[in-house]
């Protein structure tokens, strides 16, 4: 048993957070580096089980192939708060003020985290790091101050910025949408943000910068105008690629599919909506996409869909590795714990030789009802587990090539003759007509659709 004694859902008085002032302060007392422990009891949720970070699978270690990342929203902000209740978590460093004091207790307590954890990748907003001031110079002096530390914390452990983004959403000013607001000024106060969003992430070295559009959409078409608010959201997202270029930020930038809530229909649907988007607009070749499975299952599709959509198009950026209730129409970021969604997800990330400089990055949350500071690394600690057995199942799968030879079979009639001739275009519908009325009617072969889950269960 650990010697900390965890703040309880019922203890919602002011904590005294002056111990965790001290340089040498520890945040997460009695839980010590997180080890693999293969044998561990059933009931030891503290321990890896199956993510051995250097273990060899397909020629590069699980920690290269999955390349973890934390969030700092939901891990170091998230109150436990939903629609029907007020915070239930806690944090005994965190006073639960808006202070610069306050916001570098939480970077502290997050690195510290980090390390414990073993990984060596996280993600942020800017206004989840630092506090937005009274004016936009303000904020960006707000941020300024935060970024040093936390610059100074990455090189002092070594952990790295998978991605940085801007909060464009929350504030009131953003009820509109930001890049697609009706209103110019709006507009441009997000542009202004984002400016200084890439500069950040360039001075910490991020890997990506990502986009998420809550607000970019609408609640009624009676007083919309679609083209005009993607037309202008397109601009903004050429400005954004134009500065990137400007001030020598080398990392991709990314959009992160959602179809619905906050606003009732979103312009970046799924992956595939996103994907048109950027073509429509001649800006694919400076975008690609961060999924979010929970978003996927939103848009009515099953898990694995947009990483597989956008990965076929060779889109696929990152991955914000999370998952929903099915049974629930809402978002619900939780933790992902089930072994064959990640198998699913793993397999095309090995198809496609690698997620970098993308990451799986864990934009999850604890349920409110899981009070402890230990369920902030028990919750990862699973899905890290779940996405490395999902890892070496996908990799079997792949060596085997047993699935794999029999799906390329499926589509063997393309190979040669008529088939051919179609996949490269050197046919014609008059063509097809004399071929067809030569050859008869075709021969419709079954889809085995369950003879596939039979033979995936059978490596789960």
């Amino acid at each position: 048993m650990s010697s900390f004694a965890p703040t309880s859902s019922s203890d919602s008085s002011k904590p005294d957070v002056a111990k965790y002032d001290a340089p040498d302060a520890e945040f997460f007392a009695g839980i010590p580096k997180i080890s693999l422990n293969k044998d561990a009891a059933v009931d030891n949720s503290l321990v890896y089980k199956h993510y051995d970070a250097k273990k060899v699978v397909m020629g590069k270690t699980m920690e290269e192939w999955l390349r973890f990342s934390v969030c700092f929203w939901h891990t170091f902000r998230g109150t436990g708060a939903d629609p029907f209740g007020f915070p239930t978590l806690f944090r005994p460093w965190d006073d639960g003020s808006d202070s610069m004091a306050n916001a570098k207790r939480r970077l502290r307590a997050a690195f510290e985290f980090f390390t414990k954890l073993g990984v060596k990748y996280y993600t942020f907003h800017d206004r989840d790091v630092a506090p937005e001031g009274a004016t936009l110079a303000e904020s960006n002096k707000n941020l300024d101050e935060i970024t040093d530390l936390a610059l100074e914390l990455q090189k002092k452990t070594g952990v790295k910025l998978l991605w940085a983004t801007c909060n464009l959403f929350a504030h009131s000013r953003y009820m509109n949408g930001a890049g697609s607001n009706p209103n110019a000024d709006i507009l441009a106060y997000a542009a202004a943000q984002v400016k200084k969003g890439l500069e950040v992430a360039k001075k910490l070295g991020a890997e990506n910068f990502v986009f998420w559009g809550g607000r970019e959409g609408y609640h009624t078409l009676l007083n919309t105008n679609i083209l005009t608010e993607m037309t202008n959201m397109a601009s903004f997202f050429k400005m954004a690629a134009a500065y990137k270029k400007k001030i020598g930020f080398t990392g991709p930038l990314l959009i992160e599919p959602k179809p619905k809530e906050p606003s009732k229909h979103q312009y970046d649907y799924d992956a595939m909506t996103v994907i048109g988007f950027l073509k429509h607009f001649g800006l694919e070749n400076d975008y690609k996409l961060n999924i979010e499975p929970n978003h996927t299952t939103l848009a009515g599709h099953c898990y694995e869909h947009d990483i597989v959509m956008s990965s076929a198009f060779g889109m696929l950026g990152s991955i914000d590795s999370n998952t929903g209730s099915p049974d629930l129409g809402w978002d619900t970021d939780q933790f992902p714990m089930d072994a064959k969604n990640a198998t699913m997800v793993m397999k095309t990330v090995l198809e496609q030789n690698g997620i970098q400089p993308g990451g799986l990055n864990f934009d999850c949350k604890v349920r409110r009802e899981s009070t402890d500071l230990k369920d902030m690394f028990i919750s990862h600690i699973g899905a890290m587990d779940t996405f490395a057995r999902g890892l070496e199942i996908a990799a079997k799968i792949l060596t085997d090539g047993v699935i794999p030879k029999q799906v390329k079979e499926r589509y063997s009639s393309y190979d040669t003759g008529v088939g051919q001739k179609i996949n490269k275009v050197q046919t014609s519908f008059e063509e097809l007509e004399e071929y067809i009325m030569k050859k008869g009617e075709p021969e419709v072969a079954s889809g085995r659709q369950e003879h596939y889950e039979s033979m995936l269960n059978s490596y789960m």
